[in-house]
């Protein structure tokens, strides 16, 4: 197994337990409203309950068990704080003033009360009211002179209902431009499955974790990032099943958990050992990994039959005999070179893998965001494949998606390249010809943004000029909007950042009740299991101005396209209306209203999960793609004589996605701060640098931009030779606009070449 760099553990304790109580204990008091908060969070996940606004993890077969985390209880914290952000917020504080707050005090000043507009002309926010807001859009999008240069981005926390509603208004106005945040983070996932498997979604269930001889964790941080499923994990482990995680830091929650809900862990301070195994290759290294497992596997099939699912590979897949051959011409130094590990550690992930039965492969975003993201997605279906753990019990591929609808906001149509079966479906429920032609995608947008081909920018959710790259760029791109609309809670980066015009649309939060003139409205989400569960909010809203994010799209629409051929007005007052849409235009939901009212909800048939295969060929498909021939850095090494590291960007443990709780980073040993970047012991003795050193971070590439961040701290940690990491988004400036994944368009965000100046 490979050997961390040597250094002081960051944080000794397992993950969860006592920490996780006293940082959730914090974050309800510092939302001002401790026992609603806790009243509400006992119906977080749970029947007739909301959906906790977080991770998209699945729920666990239960019974009366609470079940919810310490990143749930952030989020439903931050969400139902009793601080407020009002007309007189904005008439105290102006744009310009606002613009240099960091991210974590805009979103810490409360919940958005009413609805607000920037004429362009005064530097403060004003009141208005929700009609004249509708009439702002609706004029703005009719003197378009194209439908094209409107710009409708979601956000991963919209609901189906709202998601469906804004895609059917942006189709009747004229646009496939439906850029979402599934283009900046699991994109790669869904075309690489998509290619080799006829399905975008992951082809497991919570059942499988419970009957899997082995999980394989790749590239994820689950203490952080989705910690419900470390409760998973460690139920895992306790019955015997091998966990191996191959991610390039050492993260606390893979190593050790100790459960808040067991009383006999929590009284003992004992928590559970979760990876038997633990591996750290270099950034960009998975493929290369999976490709010398695959290698080893068929060595061993020249001697030994049993290696390898014959009948399997024959009855259901194609294109084995050129993957064997791609396998066989790749040659172990490159192997090595790129993966970080030797061949002990590869031969030692390939004795576990060839002896378990029912194998689990799951992954996020250290695998999603680089530029031969698709590529290594493939990989690990090749590899799953060659002994038949797709489609059995215990076995399969696990894409983690992030916020708790964005698999859901895909499959009711957010989509920037929608399926013909899909637009024909729209046209036959409806009578009206959807447009046919390819949309754009986040990296598009902003580019048509910036050379003028875009002038209308909506955010259903999100804090989009947070999340993207090349900031700078970003920046420029929202200023050059006409309008730049955003539907949101709580106040981001995003409302500070403004085209010519701007406005601030308030919506109802996940936790909150939402009354319509038909009665109280329940909405639905998907989770990363392919689940669909229903949610009902429980508190009263933050403020009697706010409107529902589906009774806002409608609002929307009703004023730019009028009702000739959908009638909003009914669509809004009762969401079940809504779903017996989505039940006609997509099959997988008939009786959809039927079947949400029952536990938790239900499962959204998944075709290669029952060994049936959507693909051209009618089988599953071995992708033969080669090994990148360069690593980022090798690319980079080119245009500068300075050392180089391969940065990526990752979230702290108060953070979620661009949401900023804190500013501690417990598990890490970070307290207080955010400007910091964890380096190797052996690179900081290269570049002569010391814990605690400032540096300028500047990216290395070739488009003469120049591109630097100041003031980052040096932390020395435990991290692959040649790789660094830092926290988003105060790192996004670094990642250039057009550095996206091959076939995909996702920014990469886990590899970017860069270069340290000591201050």
């Amino acid at each position: 197994m490979s050997k961390p760099t040597k250094s002081t553990p960051a944080y000794t304790s397992p993950a969860g337990g006592w920490g996780a109580l006293k940082s959730s204990a914090k974050h309800l008091i510092k939302s001002e409203n401790a026992a609603k908060n806790v009243k509400a969070l006992l119906r977080a996940n749970q029947p007739g309950g909301f959906d906790c606004p977080g991770c998209a993890w699945g729920d666990a077969p239960k019974a009366g068990k609470v079940d919810f985390c310490e990143n749930g209880v952030k989020a439903i914290a931050w969400e139902a704080t009793s601080k407020r952000v009002d007309a007189d917020f904005f008439q105290q504080h102006s744009i310009t003033e606002l613009q240099q707050w960091d991210d974590h005090s805009l979103e810490k000043s409360g919940r958005l009360t009413q609805p607000m507009f920037f004429d362009g002309k005064n530097d403060h926010y004003q009141a208005i009211t929700w009609d004249d807001a509708f009439s702002i859009i609706a004029n703005n999008l009719k003197k378009l002179p194209s439908p094209n240069e409107a710009l409708l981005y979601t956000s991963g926390r919209a609901s189906n209902e709202a998601a469906y509603l804004y895609q059917l208004f942006g189709r009747v106005l004229g646009t496939n431009n439906f850029p979402d945040c599934s283009n900046m983070c699991h994109e790669a996932s869904g075309i690489g499955m998509t290619s080799s498997l006829g399905t975008g979604k992951g082809t497991v269930t919570m059942a499988d974790f419970d009957e899997a001889d082995a999980i394989f964790v790749f590239g994820q941080n689950p203490g952080t990032n989705h910690p419900r499923m470390l409760g998973t994990l460690r139920k895992a482990s306790k019955r015997g099943a091998t966990i191996v995680s191959i991610n390039n830091l050492q993260e606390r929650g893979l190593q050790q958990f100790l459960d808040p809900q067991s009383p006999k862990e929590m009284i003992l301070f004992t928590g559970t050992n979760i990876s038997q195994y633990y591996f750290t290759p270099k950034l960009g290294g998975d493929m290369a990994i999976l490709r010398g497992v695959a290698k080893l596997l068929l060595e061993r099939f020249e001697h030994d039959k049993s290696v390898l699912d014959n009948e399997f590979i024959a009855a259901h897949c194609h294109n084995f005999a050129a993957y064997q051959h791609s396998v066989t011409a790749t040659p172990w130094q490159q192997i090595i070179d790129q993966s970080g590990l030797t061949k002990a550690d590869i031969e030692q992930i390939t004795d576990i893998y060839a002896s378990k039965k029912k194998v689990i492969f799951t992954w996020a975003m250290g695998i999603t965001q680089h530029k031969h993201s698709v590529a290594t997605i493939q990989e690990l279906v090749n590899v799953l494949l060659l002994r038949g753990n797709i489609g059995k019990l215990g076995a399969g591929a696990c894409p983690v998606r992030g916020h708790s609808n964005v698999q859901g906001n895909r499959t009711v149509g957010i989509n920037e390249k929608p399926s013909t079966a899909f637009l024909d479906a729209l046209e036959k429920q409806y009578s009206f010809k959807p447009p046919r032609e390819n949309g754009l995608n986040t990296v598009e947008s902003l580019q048509a943004m910036l050379s003028g081909q875009a002038k209308v920018f909506i955010a259903l959710g999100g804090n989009f000029s947070a999340a993207t790259p090349d900031t700078t760029r970003t920046y420029q791109a929202l200023q050059q909007c006409d309008l730049t609309v955003q539907i949101s809670t709580k106040l981001n980066r995003s409302h500070v950042i403004t085209g010519k015009q701007a406005l601030i649309l308030p919506c109802l939060g996940r936790t909150e009740i939402d009354n319509q003139n038909s009665g109280e409205q329940c909405i639905t989400v998907e989770d990363s299991m392919s689940m669909v569960h229903s949610s009902t909010g429980q508190n009263e809203p933050a403020s009697q101005h706010l409107r529902s994010e589906t009774a806002i799209v409608a609002g929307i629409a009703k004023a730019a396209v009028g009702e000739d051929v959908i009638n909003w007005t009914n669509l809004m007052s009762d969401y079940s209306l809504i779903r017996h849409d989505i039940s006609k235009v997509l099959p997988d939901f008939s009786d959809f209203n039927q079947r949400i009212k029952i536990g938790r909800g239900f499962h959204l048939e998944n075709k290669a999960a029952q060994r049936q295969w959507k693909t051209r060929s009618s089988k599953a498909e071995f992708s033969s793609a080669l090994l990148p021939e360069q690593l980022a850095h090798e690319v980079a090494q080119a245009y500068t004589e300075k050392p180089i590291l391969t940065l990526q960007t990752l979230r702290s443990h108060d953070q979620y996605n661009t949401s900023i709780y804190g500013m501690d980073d417990r598990y890490r040993g970070i307290y207080g701060e955010r400007r910091v970047v964890f380096v190797n012991a052996e690179d900081m003795i290269k570049q002569q640098l010391k814990n605690g050193d400032k540096v300028k971070i500047t990216t290395v590439s070739n488009d003469n931009i120049v591109r630097s961040i100041n003031d980052f701290k040096i932390v020395e940690y435990a991290i692959p030779q040649g790789c660094a990491a830092a926290y988003y988004p105060e790192t996004n400036p670094l990642v250039p606009l057009e550095s996206t994944a091959d076939n995909c368009g996702t920014p990469t965000y886990k590899s970017i070449a860069v270069t340290f100046d000591k201050l």
